[in-house]
């Protein structure tokens, strides 16, 4: 692979107005949201070229590992 090629994982959910949503954990703060998964693709991925301009460190990219879903229960209301 070229060294100037960088892999990011890249978590979509969706929210209650069925719009999609994509998150960056490797950079905070790098995150947008489209009607369809291509269109979010494809902002996610000019927001990461935007994050990594701006940003001037060295962000390095993680290992994903996986992900897991935990429950909790909601604290009672006063």
């Amino acid at each position: 692979m070229e060294k100037n090629i960088l892999d990011f994982t890249v978590l979509i959910e969706q929210d209650e107005d069925k719009w999609y949503v994509a998150t960056v954990p490797e950079i905070q703060g790098c995150h947008t949201q489209g009607k369809t998964i291509s269109e979010v693709m494809e902002r996610i991925k000019e927001a990461i070229e935007l994050c990594l301009e701006a940003d001037g460190e060295k962000i390095e990219p993680m290992k994903f590992i996986g992900i897991q879903k935990i429950q909790v229960k909601k604290p009672l209301s006063n």
